[in-house]
């Protein structure tokens, strides 16, 4: 496949399926790059792969969080971090997808950031993908940072930073985000080596 073809289809997958998948758009072009910079070993990066999917399918069994007018739930792991973003239309689904999702293997620990309202539609996701877009590449063009080692992932307006890195790099990092024009709000949800 192409990395044109790559790209498009991250892009496609991204509006259609949650606000983090643009970060395959910077990987596409690099192919293995990110993973050889990722400070996760190769086993903890197929684990939060896995993570992402077991959330997304638990969630879908319930008929309530399968409807997309009930909900739009995006999962995100990073080294057994799992991130929960996205709306749900009560505060009892909010607490669902939640349940379904603690207790799988090698999560570590759950931040569970749906916002309780009217799933977003399109419009907004496509705003959110297009600042997810431009924080990550200002972080990957940032030579005092290597970009690859953060995960970025906006859900109305906010953007949400995982990754295992310094209190410098975190510092850095949030300041960089901050600048970019839409976001709202920042979360932090890194692991911190020092």
């Amino acid at each position: 496949m192409t990395i044109i073809r790559m790209a498009l289809v991250a892009l496609l997958a991204s509006l259609l399926y949650g606000c983090a998948t643009p970060v395959l758009l910077a990987g596409a072009a690099g192919g293995g790059t990110m993973a050889a910079h990722d400070r996760r070993t190769a086993g903890s990066q197929i684990d939060d792969q896995v993570i992402e999917m077991k959330a997304f399918a638990r969630m879908q069994k319930d008929a309530a969080l399968a409807k997309s007018e009930n909900a739009h739930i995006n999962t995100v792991s990073y080294n057994g971090v799992l991130l929960l973003t996205g709306e749900a239309r009560t505060a009892e689904l909010r607490r669902r997808a939640e349940e379904y999702v603690v207790n799988i293997p090698k999560v570590r620990k759950v931040h569970n950031e749906i916002r309780v309202a009217e799933p977003a539609k399109i419009g907004s996701r496509s705003r959110d993908s297009w600042i997810t877009t431009k924080v990550k590449t200002k972080l990957l063009a940032n030579k005092a940072i290597d970009g690859t080692r953060i995960k970025v992932v906006t859900e109305s307006g906010t953007v949400y930073l995982m990754g295992l890195i310094t209190r410098g790099e975190a510092n850095l990092a949030t300041s960089i985000a901050s600048e970019t024009s839409g976001v709202k709000r920042i979360v932090r949800a890194f692991e911190y080596l020092d």
